[in-house]
């Protein structure tokens, strides 16, 4: 692995894998649907939570901002919602769900 300077304006570092590797997620969450785009993943949980890390410079992480993480964290706009997450599909810079209230 290496890293990769995303632009000159962002100071953050983002690991990039180039082959599969082990993740530790929180709380031994169960993992029902995973995609991942040119620089960002995203799972599915079996409760229908939407967990995103990688490169969030468009904003396809959906965490209201254009923050990149090396970290999974929970999409909490679909939690307060009440939305749960069925799919999803990872473009080159974007984000595909499909939800059910």
């Amino acid at each position: 692995p290496h890293q990769e300077q995303l632009a000159a304006e962002d100071t953050a570092f983002i690991s990039i894998q180039a082959f599969p590797a082990l993740l530790d997620l929180p709380q031994d969450l169960e993992v029902s649907k995973v995609s991942c785009g040119s620089r960002h993943t995203a799972i599915i949980t079996r409760g229908g939570e939407l967990y995103t890390w990688g490169w969030g410079k468009y904003g396809q992480l959906g965490h209201k901002d254009n923050a990149s993480s090396d970290q999974p964290r929970r999409v909490e706009y679909l939690v307060a919602e009440g939305l749960r997450a069925e799919e999803v599909v990872c473009g080159p810079w974007t984000t595909y769900i499909c939800v059910l209230e």
